[in-house]
């Protein structure tokens, strides 16, 4: 349950580092428009410190870290949400910047978002299973 507590700290430190730098990046440049930016401390928050929060509690009750899918889970995910973290970063700099990109350019930001989001999708579908799991054995 420790180490399920640690990684919500840790995502949250990055959710609250992602606000402020969304509030003083887009304010320092004088952005008023939306951004990517603006979604990256939410996504932090919810997708990294609520969701470990509540697996925490999970941990109270289930050996989930015993559990094989569980393991690969927490790998999985805490590749996945990072890199899509750093795909919103980068392309809310980008916007904030007023860049302009090639469609090459772009199609490789939202290609490499796409790909983390199929990750996410993997290892969320990991995680069901694995609850599944140790839910159907203390039935």
């Amino acid at each position: 349950m420790k180490k399920i507590w640690n990684i919500a700290f840790i995502y949250f430190w990055l959710a609250m580092a992602g606000g402020v730098f969304y509030r003083e990046f887009t304010k320092f440049n004088d952005y008023s428009g939306k951004t990517s930016l603006g979604f990256l401390h939410v996504h932090l928050l919810i997708l990294g410190t609520f969701l470990f929060l509540i697996l925490a509690l999970f941990c109270r009750t289930l050996p989930l870290l015993e559990n094989k899918r569980f393991r690969r889970f927490l790998t999985l995910y805490n590749i996945a949400l990072p890199f899509m973290a750093l795909t919103m970063l980068v392309r809310g700099i980008l916007e904030v910047r007023g860049t302009d990109l090639s469609s090459a350019q772009n199609g490789m930001i939202s290609g490499f978002a796409g790909i983390s989001h199929i990750l996410m999708l993997v290892s969320l579908v990991m995680l069901l299973l694995s609850l599944k799991k140790e839910l159907l054995k203390n039935e």
